[in-house]
This record gives structure tokens, sequence and C-alpha cells, in this order.
């Protein structure tokens, strides 16, 4: 039954390809969620009135951060290939995917970072400040585990994002579910390839939803 319906599937090519934007997905989460909080916590601890305030730095990271995110992930691949030859010696396969995956997540969760952190409640920073905590501790007692439900929610947010991106980066070649929709389904015509790949990254989509939502909800305290 399922092969009349499914005719075209190679269930192999598809698992091997659910594997592949697993690892982009996955590789790419990490390092975004390590990078944006570093520089969400720049950009926060430098900007006016906090810690760090330093208007030349900020201004030069906040730059950067809106130039990247502004770019469309498709264009950022390309102007990312020099770049990513170098690194990774190729333009072609999983982990060619991975700098302009990193390079553009990271700084959007930056900015949920930021926003996050500017959501915490100024009085519980000055009365930190007041019993002589240094800096070090108040981001690691008071900043970052009360702004960690929005941590959540924001990195969810932002695999969701990068699921998209992994699909994207398919199309020229990255691998993964969206090279498999791409070449097996579109060029051939074969559409049951394209639905089948579409319902696996959807159920993935679903899945980080769900684990995203759950922790957040533990975390909140409200």
């Amino acid at each position: 039954m399922l092969e009349e319906l499914l005719p075209n599937m190679d269930w192999e090519k598809m698992i091997e390809a659910t594997k592949e934007t697993l690892y982009m997905t996955s590789i790419s989460v990490v390092a975004t969620f390590f990078i944006g909080i570093l520089l969400g916590l720049v950009l926060f601890l430098t900007a006016k009135g906090n810690m760090w305030e330093n208007r030349v730095v900020n201004g030069i990271i906040s730059a950067l951060v809106n130039i990247f995110r502004s770019i469309p992930f498709i264009i950022l691949i390309v102007l990312l290939i020099p770049f990513t030859k170098a690194l990774v010696g190729s333009m072609i396969g999983v982990n060619a995917a991975l700098p302009a995956l990193i390079i553009g997540a990271a700084p959007f969760y930056a900015r949920m970072v930021e926003i996050g952190l500017r959501e915490i409640d100024k009085g519980v920073i000055e009365a930190a400040k007041s019993m002589g905590a240094k800096t070090s501790t108040i981001i690691w007692k008071v900043l970052l585990p009360e702004s960690m439900p929005a941590l959540v929610s924001g990195i969810t947010v932002t695999s969701i994002a990068l699921v998209g991106y992994t699909a994207m980066a398919g199309v020229i070649g990255a691998g993964g579910l969206g090279n498999l929709a791409y070449l097996e389904g579109y060029q051939r015509s074969q559409n049951d390839v394209t639905l089948v790949a579409t319902i696996v990254i959807l159920i993935i989509v679903f899945i980080i939803q769900i684990i995203g939502d759950v922790i957040t909800s533990k975390l909140d305290k409200r």
C-alpha cells in the first residue's frame, strides 16, 4: 500500500538525509547558543548605563549584528564561499553549510539574548551590586539565571529557523532533506519524495517546539 502511494521513495536516502539535517541543525544550534549569548551579553553590558558602558564597542558589535542578521541566508551562503572553502576545504557537504548556518543565526539569537537581559528587573541587578558582587558573579548568578526562560525560548525559535536554513543550504549542495527534496523530488518531478521530506522537516520543527516549550515552562518562575 505504501509503495503504491510513494512509488519513488528510497527510504535509505530519506533516513540519511534526515541524519544530515539533524547533524547540521544540532551543531549549529549549539554554536549559535554560545556565540549568541556571548554577543548578547556584550551588547547588554556595553549599553548606556550598564556595567561595561562603551559606546564604541556597543556601536561596532550592534552594527555587525544588524548587518549579518539582515542578509538573506541564501545570499550569505554565496558571500561566505571563500571563507567556507578556506575553513572546510569545500563548499559542498554538511560541514560546508555550518559556517553560514552559524554566522546567519548567531546575530539573530544575540538580539534575542539582549532583549531577554533587558527584561530583567534592574532592582535585582542593583541589589547584587550593592552587596559588592563582581561583574562575573552578576553575569553567572543574576543575568543568566534570571533571563534563562527567555534564552531558551529564543534558542527554540532560532533552532526552528535553522531547520529552514538547512533546507535552503541543501538546495546548493549541503545535503540533508532540502537537498533530497530539490534534487530527487523537484528536479525529477517526484512529488512524493518532496512531500515526505517536507513532512519530516515539519516533524523535526514540532519536536523542537515542544521540547523548547516544556523547558521554558519549567524554568519560568512566574
